[in-house]
């Protein structure tokens, strides 16, 4: 295989130095076709795709904002392509936002990013304390390795596929009233009976938010397949996780984040986490906001599962809709065609391999 790296420049060569050392080191002995602007982009000719991005001291760059609306509006630009994305930055802020904006636009263009597909330098490449520490290196030589092993998994990883997946489905809603819970119905009536579907409720009162354990003790309990504060994270869903191929989160938008018993299960899988990764499980979401904002709880999404905990994000991860009255979501004009692509996008996960 062989890779197309989107590069593009800012104004002044000086600003971009540090990325240019690091690309040329990341990607010595590969097949690699570089682009520089927005329009050169073809999906056809470039299946494996890694968006490196420099920043200003202000978090931009004017380039690549030409190649975000081009993503936003052209959305099969990336139809089949598999990522991964760097971001490096002079200062302390906008790397980490600036790649979940970029992440999503690319996802919901049609490309698959892998796990842990972000390699994100701050000026002070502080970020790499612990790697670095891990490697032996200087934290250059960190960011350097972690931009190496990203080229790597974004040219060659292949989902795996499963003739009968695994899907753990996770909500802290009420059936009764819960737009996002009736898409989920929806939904499962679309998926063929292959799929082995498991469902877990986090309502009020049976889930404690991670409490800041010291690493040890969290990295002691994790090796044991559990969590010091136990409950239904360490008998239910910690087991059904290690079980699972896919996740899908029902999200609804409360005050632009997640709900906070699923923003607790995400704190709470770092347990687990310690112990294994997720690189071959897939994380699906369905995201309902009364009034606007799905993609800021779709970008907290990739940040939290896709970028930190390594679950593999498949193209167009998530279904995004506006509902509020009890219903509205399913009698939004033309649902019923996007809950038709949504579960053929999973079933197509699933049925052949990769990219």
């Amino acid at each position: 295989m062989s890779l197309t790296v989107y590069y593009p420049s800012l104004d002044g060569p000086a600003r971009q130095a540090r990325l240019d050392r690091v690309l040329s080191r990341a990607l010595a002995g590969r097949e690699v076709q570089v682009i520089r602007r927005a329009e050169d982009l073809d999906r056809r000719r470039y299946p494996r795709i890694l968006f490196a991005l420099p920043l200003d001291e202000a978090g931009q760059n004017f380039e690549y904002f030409r190649m975000l609306a081009r993503l936003r509006r052209e959305t099969n630009l990336l139809e089949g392509c598999t990522g991964g994305l760097i971001v490096d930055g002079p200062g302390e802020l906008y790397t980490k936002s600036t790649a979940a904006e970029l992440a999503l636009a690319m996802n919901q263009a049609g490309c698959a990013l892998v796990g842990r597909p972000l390699v994100e330098a701050t000026g002070s490449l502080a970020n790499f304390r612990i790697q670095a520490k891990n490697l032996g290196a200087d934290l250059a030589g960190a960011y350097e390795a972690a931009a190496r092993e990203l080229a790597g998994q974004a040219e060659t990883f292949v989902f795996p596929a499963r003739e009968r997946p695994n899907l753990l489905a996770l909500h802290a809603s009420s059936h009764h009233t819960s737009n996002t819970m009736a898409l989920w119905g929806e939904l499962q009536k679309r998926l063929s009976p292959r799929w082995q579907v498991e469902e877990i409720g986090l309502r009020n009162g049976t889930l404690s938010d991670c409490s800041g354990c010291p690493y040890t003790m969290c990295l002691h309990f994790g090796e044991r397949g559990g969590c010091f504060y136990g409950g239904v994270m360490s008998e239910e869903v910690y087991p059904a996780v290690r079980k699972a191929d896919a996740l899908i989160l029902m999200c609804p938008n409360y005050n632009d984040a997640l709900s906070a018993n699923l923003t607790a299960f995400i704190n709470r899988l770092t347990a687990l986490f310690r112990q294994t990764r997720f690189y071959d499980k897939a994380v699906f979401a369905l995201v309902v906001s009364g009034y606007s904002g799905s993609d800021t709880v779709a970008r907290q999404l990739i940040s939290a599962l896709n970028m930190n905990k390594s679950f593999y994000l498949p193209p167009r991860f998530a279904l995004l809709e506006t509902a509020n009255a009890p219903g509205e979501a399913l009698s939004a004009p033309g649902i019923q065609d996007r809950l038709d692509r949504f579960a053929a996008g999973m079933e197509g996960l699933f049925a052949e391999d990769g990219n």
